[in-house]
């Protein structure tokens, strides 16, 4: 989670190019100079980005110390809170994009925080790895031990605990909650690719861009 308010003048180059690529998705997603929201926003990285490219006007929200701490020393504009808890201090429609990126897994209410993030923003984008990859498929076939996401390694013991999921499993739930997905970016490995009818199967991680109906 991030705390933003006008940051340092000129953003170094390297810091841009070493976003994760999934980052680089949301951002190309993000309208020049509108108000964003990022939730779990870490240690700022994305917020910078948006703030020194395309001059928007960042805020955040993070749960660790660690992350809020990295997000004043980039001058962002950050206050520590729990997701789960919801968005209730923010008014309706106050910004235009309100992004979640890697998070969704680890949600206990997942309906309840995309419906809060298209209540404060026109937009909502999320990221996600996404466990209907083929590799995730051979692995519990011919192992019987549930996968590791190939763009999320992290063991199913480990905490924050997760729940798997793929595109078509989000996909349908955004159908159940009355959700439209707008606009789609799917990745391998963290490179781009055209998937057709198969990005269930070919996809390691999904971007989308997310509307009321």
């Amino acid at each position: 989670m991030t705390t933003s308010l006008s940051g340092p003048a000129g953003a170094a180059p390297w810091r841009s190019s070493a976003l994760r690529p999934d980052l680089r998705a949301i951002a190309d997603m993000v309208e020049p100079e509108s108000r964003v929201l990022d939730l779990g926003c870490g240690n700022g990285e994305l917020l910078e980005h948006l703030r020194d490219r395309k001059k928007v006007q960042g805020r955040g929200i993070e749960l660790s110390e660690a992350g809020v701490l990295a997000c004043v020393r980039r001058g962002l504009s950050v206050r520590q809170g729990n997701l789960q808890e919801g968005l209730a201090d923010y008014p309706d429609l106050s910004f235009a994009t309100v992004i979640l990126s890697q998070t969704l897994p680890f949600l206990d209410d997942p309906a309840m925080i995309l419906n809060e993030m298209l209540r404060v923003g026109r937009q909502a984008i999320v990221s996600f790895s996404n466990w209907g990859h083929w590799r995730c498929r051979l692995e519990l076939l011919f192992t019987g031990r549930i996968p590791v996401a190939v763009d999320l390694p992290q063991p199913w013991y480990e905490t924050p605990r997760r729940q798997p999921f793929t595109i078509t499993d989000f996909a349908r739930f955004c159908d159940q909650i009355d959700i439209a997905i707008d606009k789609q970016i799917y990745m391998n490995r963290g490179v781009r690719v055209q998937v057709g009818p198969f990005k269930n199967l070919l996809s390691t991680t999904a971007v989308f861009s997310l509307r009321r109906r």
